[in-house]
């Protein structure tokens, strides 16, 4: 196994990792560790170069040290990369992967992510104890797909307050787009707190069941946009949200639960010109790390802690939402300030 430095400005410490005996490469960056040790997912991709795969995790770290300031998780931000082919996995592949993990000695902290699954972790943990998300009966804090729904729900309270001036959802229609594990049950709460709710996804299969099960009401998910909402729910695909979309939405506010829902950071500005509230996604869905991230106190996994944690997401927002209006800037910006101030004050 051959582990090399890669020199890049801004970063603690990014590392490749070449291992001939598994066919392994990978890269693990750490942005910054001045709240803690970098926590972030592993995620495993047919990137078509190393370049494009260090462009990917160099973005997803420093996302996570301002997703991880943000919801004050006491950590810092940092995410690997693995590139190949998901079909071609094998223990020996993960288990070198743990040593990786491993030879950075506890300053990067892994967890599941896109192609990532408890089994791959379970193999990367056996060779090294930096590893959370993993099940409950291996003393994890398990699938943290019900914990992110209710961060973005207790999120949208906040939303719905700046954009309408009260939390309630009564009356509100909500539009989810990606009915999945987060964005499903996250249509649930909505339905179940008195609002309205429109759902659609690619899997027309499982749009059926929902609405079979709990009455809410579908559109096609090609024509979504078409739909006059109150608050607009991105669950799933990123850069949604771009010069295209944003002239055909029909909506008030924009609260969901995928990642990187702005193609451009530039996009929050036009957002805010044309009077729509954006919930800055890694603020809004910062659930399930803050759940991951309880797993690494003192005594292990609370559930209680972590759920006293995610409420405060509606806090946090409030105070986006307070430093935007202030200040006159977009609220990604806005998060991006709460986030540098928290940091700032950890120097300091």
């Amino acid at each position: 196994m051959q582990i090399s430095e890669i020199r890049v400005d801004g970063y603690e410490k990014v590392v490749r990792c070449q291992d001939s005996a598994t066919g392994l490469h990978a890269l693990i960056a750490v942005h910054d560790t001045t709240l803690g040790p970098a926590l972030g997912g592993m995620r495993m991709l047919p990137y078509a170069s190393e370049d494009e795969a260090l462009f990917d995790v160099l973005r997803l770290a420093r996302g996570m040290t301002y997703k991880s300031a943000v919801a004050d998780t006491g950590l810092g931000g940092g995410k690997s990369v693995v590139i190949g082919d998901p079909k071609l996995k094998s223990r020996a592949f993960f288990e070198a992967m743990g040593r990786f993990v491993d030879s950075l000695g506890g300053k990067y902290i892994t967890a599941e992510d896109m192609n990532i699954g408890i089994e791959d972790l379970n193999n990367v943990r056996r060779q090294t104890r930096w590893v959370t998300g993993l099940s409950l009966s291996d003393g994890g804090s398990g699938n943290p797909s019900p914990y992110t729904a209710r961060g973005c729900f207790m999120g949208m309270k906040a939303v719905l307050e700046e954009a309408f001036g009260s939390a309630s959802f009564t009356g509100r229609h909500v539009l989810l787009q990606g009915v999945g594990a987060v964005g499903g049950r996250l249509a649930e709460l909505c339905q179940e707190a008195g609002a309205k709710v429109t759902i659609c996804d690619i899997n027309e299969a499982r749009v059926k069941e929902l609405c079979a099960k709990h009455g809410f009401q579908s559109v096609p998910d090609a024509r979504h946009l078409e739909v006059a909402c109150d608050v607009y729910a991105p669950c799933a695909r990123g850069a949604t949200i771009n010069d295209a979309t944003i002239p055909q939405l029909k909506c008030k506010a924009i609260a969901g639960c995928a990642n990187n829902q702005l193609l451009e950071p530039r996009h929050a500005d036009v957002l805010k010109q044309k009077g729509i509230v954006y919930a800055p996604d890694y603020v809004i869905n910062a659930g399930g790390i803050i759940n991951v991230s309880i797993e690494l106190i003192p005594g292990g996994y609370n559930e209680p802690k972590a759920l006293e944690k995610i409420d405060r997401i509606y806090e946090n927002l409030r105070q986006v939402f307070q430093i935007s209006r202030e200040q006159k800037i977009s609220t990604h910006n806005a998060a991006e300030k709460l986030a540098e101030r928290r940091l700032a004050a950890a120097r300091r």
